[in-house]
């Protein structure tokens, strides 16, 4: 080894080959350390690429996870979902299919009301006139157990004939609750605008006849700009009042009376309600209650009860064995 560094010295160490060996021995000690330094760091280096790759499949297979569980869960609920509106709509879509080929009605549907909406009903009329609830259920079912009335509405329906678009039936809805009003408030004059085939006119005269028996003297006035309106409102009956053909608003600002029970069933936009109501006002008792056939739709009554200082009560029908979700009647009263 002595002999060959002596030669290099004095042969080859300030010659090119000279410098190129030594640039061989440089670089040969770089790439050893380099070398030296990535093999001790190799475990190091697998230890964080495994961790990685590790972390990365958990969140694969997490999300994979999540997203199954969600997926199963949105459709199992879509399908509780799906069974609970059925559950609901049921007693609705069921009464349709007969209603569709047995009913001549195409507005205005005629039906019951469930015994506890029923109930509910009278409970309200009791509380607006201070009765015992009693008074008020003997009121409903003295209507109910009308069969007179029953029987000229039904004939008057089978008189007219199908081409009329009526039902053979006697079914009033929330007019009973109507009548219970005028049986309460025994009025002296009644006013109901848009009578329609007059089954609303009907049910009150029925009810002023039933007044006048007991002593209480009362007269019913319907407004209607259709001149075959209140088809359906015959003797006795038609005898407690009478139909004014023509716009309600004309025929509103013509009557001279002054109103102890007021009933909006005509237009139904919300400005012709609201002008009906504006120009009865000054012809309303201080013991008139105003009742909303479309307070279900508008917020009329209510505004106009605020405005005038009155109270404001809502009822919503619970039609019996019938598709339709029932209206309502809005109340007003001091």
């Amino acid at each position: 080894m002595t002999l060959l560094r002596s030669l290099y010295n004095r042969h080859l160490r300030d010659t090119a080959a000279g410098e190129l060996a030594r640039s061989l021995k440089r670089s040969a000690a770089r790439s050893s350390e380099q070398l030296g330094w990535r093999i001790r760091d190799l475990p190091r280096r697998v230890r964080a690429t495994t961790e990685r790759v590790g972390m990365a499949l958990s969140r694969r297979r997490h999300k994979k996870a999540s997203h199954g569980a969600d997926t199963s869960t949105t459709v199992k609920n879509i399908w509780y979902r799906a069974r609970y509106v059925g559950r609901y709509y049921r007693a609705r879509i069921g009464p349709a299919w007969p209603w569709l080929f047995a009913s001549r009605e195409t507005s205005n549907f005629t039906y019951d009301l469930t015994e506890r909406n029923r109930a509910h009903l009278a409970a309200m009329i009791a509380l607006v006139f201070k009765l015992p609830i009693t008074e008020v259920v003997g009121y409903i079912d003295e209507l109910l157990g009308d069969e007179a009335l029953k029987a000229s509405v039904i004939d008057r329906v089978n008189a007219l004939g199908r081409g009329a678009g009526l039902d053979a039936s006697a079914a009033f809805g929330r007019r009973i609750g109507w009548y219970a009003i005028a049986r309460a408030l025994k009025p002296n004059v009644v006013i109901e605008t848009g009578v329609e085939k007059g089954l609303g006119a009907v049910v009150l005269c029925a009810a002023l006849l039933r007044n006048r028996e007991e002593g209480h003297q009362g007269r019913y006035y319907g407004t209607d700009i259709d001149l075959a309106a209140g088809m359906l409102l015959a003797e006795p009956y038609r005898s407690m009042g009478e139909i004014l053909y023509g716009d309600s608003l004309e025929s509103l600002a013509k009557l001279d009376v002054t109103i102890d029970l007021f009933i909006n069933d005509s237009d139904h936009s919300h400005e012709y309600e609201a002008r009906e109501y504006r120009l009865v006002a000054p012809k309303l008792s201080e013991r008139a209650v105003i009742i909303a056939d479309n307070a279900h739709v508008t917020d009329e009554l209510y505004r106009f009860a605020q405005e005038t200082g009155r109270q404001f009560l809502f009822f919503r029908e619970e039609p019996e064995d019938h598709w339709y979700l029932g209206a309502g009647i809005g109340l007003a009263f001091r």
